[in-house]
């Protein structure tokens, strides 16, 4: 009875949500969790076939819908938090929207992105047969510390579903090492040197089995690339998925185990988060080929290189949350040989770290280009972003510290550049998304 009552009470707050509105997307989970305690374990119990779980600190949201779509595609039934609502309310949530009223969930899979702290918690409730770790960097310092809690934290997670086979990121050496002494793991990668010579902030170059700095023969980005310790032994393993012949323009392709993959999507870190949901779905029996169409028709969720026209202008905007990721984004804006306006969000609410020094370990400096014509900094902390911008010796007649994102949007489209490059953290998404759709060109 309290799961029923826990349903109804959830959908109803759904619903209430949407009318007024809102996203919501963890609220409905939050009121049920409260009526029944173990509502997670009743309704995973339901899934007929694979629990995936999907761990990273950066690449989580876009690797889980990869795998919902390629699923889907296949006329599979998936539950999936595909927002990216990713701690226990969240996931209860997602579970809620694909039952009955009745408490039945009639889903092949579920599909879950999971915050790596909050993994453990999670699997007290359920056990994923497969669990997916894209890589492992420095994030929010005053939720995670440094990156060593966050392995911690993954570790606990993983000795909760020892019998789960890992999908690691073997170009990562932190993540690599948790399938070190774990008997059913295998490993993507990219073998060929993609000559990006980013020098950048890196995290994890220390062997995790002794102690010792990590030799690299090439780095792709932050601490992904070819590595070995020499003095343990410890090395980059051999990938099963090895991404080659690697295109990285306007949108991205590659081959892996005979297939073509195109990506309607910018990036190498969505090679990356493709070869993820490749390792997935191939091990899980279906065809490389069919795997290679679902990926073409993969969607970006909000706030992932999602493109809008505005006043007849390109306007690129993107989610970037720690220094890794902002390092990604600017390598994006960068790499765009026309002209740019770039206004940067920063907020300090809970979701995104109430600590913002981690804007000092971004490579901001490599902002300071010929094609950025302005900088805008917005958000609730639009000034400590400004003064991070002065100290990369960037003009201060291009910085504008801005507030109201709808102004800042219009007058950015209004500016010289040829291209809008709009970066925001967490709390920024959705009101962000809002105002752009609202500005958007109607055809």
């Amino acid at each position: 009875m309290r799961k029923i009552l826990a349903i109804w009470a959830a959908k109803l707050a759904a619903s209430a949500a949407r009318l007024l509105g809102k996203n919501g997307s963890s609220m409905p989970g939050s009121i049920a969790l409260k009526i029944c305690p173990d509502i997670l374990t009743r309704l995973s119990q339901d899934i007929e076939k694979d629990i995936i779980a999907v761990w990273g600190t950066n690449g989580k949201t876009t690797t889980n819908n990869m795998i919902y779509t390629v699923l889907t595609e296949q006329g599979y039934t998936v539950v999936c938090n595909k927002v990216g609502s990713n701690m226990l309310s969240g996931v209860v949530s997602a579970f809620i929207s694909y039952s009955t009223l009745s408490g039945k969930v009639k889903a092949d899979y579920a599909c879950l992105e999971m915050d790596e702290a909050y993994a453990r918690i999670i699997l007290k409730y359920l056990t994923p047969s497969k669990i997916v770790i894209t890589n492992l960097f420095r994030d929010q310092m005053d939720r995670y510390g440094e990156i060593d809690t966050t392995v911690k934290y993954i570790q606990m997670a993983l000795d909760k579903a020892k019998n789960a086979t890992l999908i690691l990121n073997g170009d990562d050496p932190l993540t690599a090492s948790l399938g070190v002494n774990y008997k059913n793991a295998k490993y993507y990668g990219i073998t060929e040197n993609l000559g990006l010579n980013l020098n950048e902030t890196r995290e994890g170059r220390y062997c995790r089995a002794c102690g010792h700095e990590l030799s690299y023969e090439y780095y792709q980005y932050g601490q992904l690339g070819k590595y070995r310790c020499d003095n343990c032994g410890f090395a980059r393993p051999t990938p099963q998925y090895d991404g080659k012949n690697i295109v990285c323009d306007d949108y991205v392709s590659f081959d892996v185990c005979g297939s073509h993959v195109d990506l309607p999507c910018k990036g190498v870190y969505n090679i990356y988060n493709a070869l993820a949901a490749y390792a997935f779905c191939d091990s899980s029996g279906i065809p490389g080929d069919s795997i290679a169409k679902g990926l073409k028709k993969y969607k970006g969720q909000i706030g992932r290189m999602e493109e809008f026209k505005i006043n007849g202008k390109q306007v690129v905007f993107n989610l970037a949350k720690n220094p890794a990721s902002f390092n990604q984004s600017i390598g994006n804006i960068i790499n765009e040989k026309r002209t740019k306006d770039v206004i940067i969000g920063i907020n300090d609410n809970d979701p995104d770290g109430n600590d913002v020094s981690w804007l000092w370990d971004v490579d901001f400096e490599k902002l300071k280009n010929e094609t950025v014509t302005s900088y805008t900094t917005t958000g609730i902390r639009s000034k400590d972003m400004a003064v991070r911008l002065k100290y990369c010796d960037i003009e201060q007649n291009k910085i504008t510290v801005g507030g109201d994102m709808r102004r800042d949007i219009i007058n950015a489209v209004n500016g010289s550049g040829e291209r809008v490059y709009i970066v925001v953290n967490d709390t920024l998404i959705f009101s962000t998304k809002k105002i752009l759709s609202e500005l958007e060109d109607k055809e």
